[in-house]
């Protein structure tokens, strides 16, 4: 019997991006409405990019990007 190989999630796709290392890169919430009450310092922030760094979610997360 054949496995079929898993389509890789294009929503994860979007949201998410693998590193050559391996580590995987995330968007920061809060920084797509209601921005007139956030600071400019806040929104600087916000918008930088962060690290997954729970291990099961970064397990879960690159699998379904294979």
């Amino acid at each position: 019997m054949y496995k079929h190989k898993l389509k890789s999630s294009s929503s994860v796709s979007k949201r998410f991006k693998l590193t050559s290392t391996g580590k995987l890169l995330r968007h920061k919430a809060c920084r797509s409405h209601l921005l007139q009450k956030k600071s400019s310092k806040r929104k600087h922030r916000l918008r930088k990019v962060a690290h997954v760094r729970r291990v099961g979610r970064l397990i879960y997360v690159s699998g379904l990007l294979q």
